[in-house]
């Protein structure tokens, strides 16, 4: 495998890796959900705004109505995607609904496949099966559901939706716009959307302590600038789909983490789907 053809593999684990705290970070804020959201995507915007104006004034000024309205239609879905999944990990455990987020990879391969006409080898179908198997087998294995489980779960399943129909959005902008131009103009979308969402639902965007903004900023660094924006880099390399299937790595190292920072150790069945999903991933690289 050349140096080229590895590099975005790897810069794709290291954002799973950084989108993995995601769900912990979330766990630890005490303020609305929505508002959580709406302080991430504030702050992305705000650290990714001098870059900008000082590396990609020209592209930035090159943008057409065609590539602003798709970036912003993009911001719009990521938006949902946070507002949804990060009120799921309210009523259901981490465990499922990074999970349940993760079915991503499932709306995406059928996307690629319906609207930007792209294929799936069968080896990759099969790979995808195989990863999805071992994320069912986590979330099974996962006891601390509640009585609102249910709605959590759903709330998940949606942001796995929405974000589908963001990451195959960056597949056809990626093709022709820099990381960075992309992400800011999808990221202020997203963050404008959320303001809405906030009016719309009566959620306060001031009075919360230091520590709500600082959670904020570690999201919207570790998570966002060192996750998503790494997800989109990637998709110039790599198809959706497997950028997709890659995610699926999110609840493996999720469990991970949680021995360190939560000291709950995983458990045979834990570990067993997390092998899965990893088998899945590296199966459907080599499909590829």
């Amino acid at each position: 495998m050349t140096k080229l053809a590895a590099s975005p593999k790897a810069v794709l684990f290291l954002g799973v890796l950084g989108a993995a705290f995601s769900s912990f970070f979330v766990r630890w804020s005490q303020a609305p959900s929505l508002f959580t959201a709406t302080c991430r995507l504030g702050w992305t915007v705000v650290l990714l705004l001098p870059v900008l104006l000082l590396k990609h004034r020209e592209e930035f000024k090159a943008l057409n109505r065609r590539d602003i309205l798709s970036c912003a239609a993009s911001g719009a879905l990521l938006a949902l995607h946070f507002a949804s999944w990060f009120e799921s990990l309210r009523w259901t455990s981490v465990a499922s609904s990074t999970v349940l987020v993760s079915t991503e990879v499932i709306f995406c391969a059928l996307g690629f496949a319906l609207f930007l006409k792209g294929k799936i080898p069968k080896l990759g179908v099969a790979a995808i099966a195989l990863a999805f198997g071992g994320s069912v087998v986590l979330a099974l294995s996962d006891g601390g559901g509640g009585s609102g489980a249910l709605y959590g779960d759903l709330l998940s399943l949606a942001g796995a939706v929405f974000v589908a129909l963001y990451t195959l959005i960056g597949r056809v902008e990626r093709g022709h716009m820099s990381t960075t131009v992309y992400t800011f103009f999808t990221y202020l979308s997203s963050f404008l959307t959320l303001l809405v969402l906030d009016l719309f639902t009566g959620t306060p965007v001031a009075g919360y302590p230091p520590r709500e903004w600082i959670i904020g900023l570690l999201l919207a660094v570790v998570c966002t600038l060192l996750g998503h924006s790494l997800f989109s880099w990637s998709l110039k390399y790599l198809s959706p789909s497997y950028v997709s299937a890659v995610k699926l790595c999110e609840p493996v190292f999720a469990t991970v983490l949680a021995v360190p920072l939560f000291g709950e150790l995983p458990g045979p069945a834990q570990a067993a789907g997390g092998v899965l999903v990893l088998a899945g991933v590296l199966l459907y690289t080599r499909a590829e």
